[in-house]
């Protein structure tokens, strides 16, 4: 059975909008790399549409974007990739496949189809997920940035505190921290 890894980028103050942060290099370079060790991405319908309207372009070449980018876009293109959706059922990005019906059943599936882990990257996915305590591991990228606004982290809440393991935490150059989490006890 993999493990189901929640991974996101967030600020000092907890948001987690994708246009906040730092957006280099990088940033990117590690996020490459977390998806490389992965065997799956996991994502909810609004962070699917919101990858899906920009990523396969740019794997066809058919956008300009730098190597880093471009490197990214044709692994997350290849990558398998899983969707729960109750509003949406087809899914035509390349290796796109939906997870429907019962969330915990679908989702413990997954894992267990995917020795390599799945990687999950999506905020309010991660509170639903996390509340069926299905989430083993934590990957949060933290920038040195306040936005004073949301969305943030867990905005939804949880019925109680998480406790974790810290695995590693790496400084990038840019000054965000690479923070690397696992569920205690």
């Amino acid at each position: 059975m993999g493990l189901l890894t929640f991974s996101i980028n967030v600020t000092l103050d907890g948001c987690v909008d994708h246009q906040e942060g730092i957006a280099d290099d990088e940033t990117h370079a590690h996020f490459t790399r977390m998806m490389d060790g992965a065997g799956a991405m996991l994502w909810g319908r609004v962070t699917y549409e919101m990858m899906e309207s920009a990523w396969p372009a740019v794997a066809r070449g058919e956008e300009d974007a730098p190597a880093a980018l471009r490197d990214w876009a044709v692994k997350l293109d290849a990558k398998p990739k899983y969707v729960v959706s109750s509003t949406r059922s087809e899914f035509p990005w390349n290796n796109s496949h939906h997870i429907a019906g019962d969330l915990r059943t679908g989702v413990q599936k997954l894992k267990d189809a995917t020795p390599d882990g799945v990687l999950l990257g999506s905020g309010a996915l991660a509170t639903e997920l996390d509340r069926l305590e299905l989430i083993d591991e934590y990957r949060f990228l933290v920038h040195p940035v306040i936005t004073g606004h949301g969305p943030t982290l867990y905005q939804r809440g949880l019925a109680g505190t998480r406790k974790l393991e810290l695995i590693s935490a790496q400084p990038l150059h840019n000054g965000a921290v690479a923070m690397h989490y696992r569920r205690a006890g």
